[in-house]
């Protein structure tokens, strides 16, 4: 499981949302070998005044939440992943930031059930 989370100007980003989701999701379904139809994305634009950063205007923060299990070398993939589509986003590696939360299974609530009774289609420990 991973929800991601984007931050950025909706004056630069808010008519790119569906380009920025694609990028991004892309990057996790190669790291992580999430299904390409596991897609849990959430954009949080901010007014230009709501982002303060010694960034450029087009500056992203992404947060990944996820359940714990995943490998030291599998958090580098997801950052080496991350930053190979940042050029075809038209950034540089100073606009974009990724923090990767980690919670345990039991601490999520999905479709009725506790996240570690959830059965996965895919593996969560790679």
């Amino acid at each position: 499981m991973a929800q991601v989370k984007i931050y950025g100007r909706r004056s630069v980003w808010g008519a790119r949302r569906t380009e920025v989701s694609d990028a991004l999701h892309d990057a996790l379904v190669r790291a992580w070998q999430l299904p390409p139809d596991k897609r849990f994305h959430r954009f949080l634009l901010l007014d230009d005044d709501d982002l303060v950063a010694p960034r450029s205007d087009a500056y992203l923060v992404v947060e990944v939440v996820c359940f714990t299990g995943r490998t030291r070398e599998a958090k580098r993939a997801l950052v080496a992943a991350l930053y190979d589509v940042v050029p075809a986003l038209g950034l540089t590696v100073d606009d974009v930031e990724l923090v990767i939360l980690e919670s345990p299974r039991e601490n999520w609530g999905i479709r009725g059930v506790s996240g570690d009774e959830l059965a996965l289609s895919y593996r969560v420990d790679v």
